[in-house]
C-alpha cells in the first residue's frame, strides 16, 4: 500500500518534470533563445557536368522569383517549428498520461 503511494507519487513528478521541460523549451524556441531542433535541411544542390542552359537559365529565374517571394530559409524554419510542435504536443500528453497513472496509484 504504501510503495503504490510513493510510486505514484513519483510519477506524478515525473510527469510533471516531462511538461514543464517541455514547455521551457517551447517557451525558449519560440522567444528566439533557441532554435529549434534541426530535422529538416534544405539539401545542398549538386550540378551536373554539362546542365543545359536553357535549363540553367529558367531554374535561375524561377529560383529568383522565389527569393523575392519568401526568404531562403523560411520553409525549413517552418516545418521545424511544427515538427517541434508535434514532439511536443506528443511529450506533453505522454507526461500528462504518466501523471494520471500516479494520480490513480495515490488514490488506490
Amino acid at each position: 500500500m504504501k510503495t503504490n503511494k510513493i510510486l505514484g507519487l513519483i510519477l506524478v513528478l515525473v510527469g510533471v518534470i516531462i511538461i514543464l521541460a517541455v514547455l521551457y523549451h517551447s517557451f525558449a524556441i519560440f522567444t528566439g533563445k533557441k532554435e529549434a531542433p534541426e530535422i529538416f535541411k534544405t539539401p545542398v544542390s549538386q550540378t551536373e557536368e554539362r546542365p543545359d542552359l536553357m535549363q540553367k537559365e529558367m531554374e535561375k529565374a524561377i529560383g529568383e522569383q522565389i527569393q523575392k517571394m519568401l526568404p531562403a530559409d523560411s520553409l525549413e524554419k517552418l516545418l521545424n517549428l511544427i515538427s517541434w510542435s508535434v514532439l511536443a504536443g506528443i511529450l506533453i500528453f505522454g507526461g500528462a498520461q504518466i501523471s494520471s497513472i500516479g494520480t490513480k496509484l495515490l488514490k488506490s
